[in-house]
């Protein structure tokens, strides 16, 4: 059966494309899930209509991310950490301690958009990426103190 995709779906095509798929994954899981339309005469006409609804999304999209990511880099958070001999701190900073701080801020972010090569185990400044969107990365200054 020849099916319009209304979404961008992995390992089968982008958003407005034609595609063949199999009778029964057509009518048991994609047009239910309003993931894509019966490819008629009348539909075919259509997908030009379906593609610029799905840019207008996306571009939306994009803006709130960005507006997001500026917010964040205009906030700095502090780690309190307690420190031994010669300012080493005792365990680290992780992606989930950084998350625990934006939370307290008022930001909710997961911790795997967090991206920390390895764990901070040094006192100092530091600029965390925080992955928002595909296209949208912020920085996000943490200061990493004695307690």
């Amino acid at each position: 059966m020849k099916v319009i995709l209304r979404d961008d779906i992995t390992g089968l095509g982008g958003c407005g494309d034609v595609v063949e798929v199999k009778n029964g994954y057509a009518r048991n899981y994609l047009i239910p899930r309003d993931l894509a339309i019966k490819a008629t005469k009348s539909t075919l006409k259509a997908i030009e209509e379906i593609k610029k609804q799905k840019r207008m999304r996306d571009n939306k999209k994009a803006r709130t991310m960005e507006l997001f990511a500026e917010k964040i880099e205009k906030i700095s958070c502090t780690a309190a950490v307690a420190v031994g001999e010669e300012d080493r701190i005792f365990g680290s900073v992780t992606s989930q301690t950084i998350s625990d701080l934006l939370k307290e801020k008022g930001f909710e972010i997961e911790r795997k958009k967090i991206l920390l090569e390895e764990p901070i185990k040094a006192l100092g400044v530091y600029s965390i990426p925080i992955k928002l969107d595909s296209e949208v990365t912020a920085r996000l200054k943490l200061w990493v103190v004695k307690k």
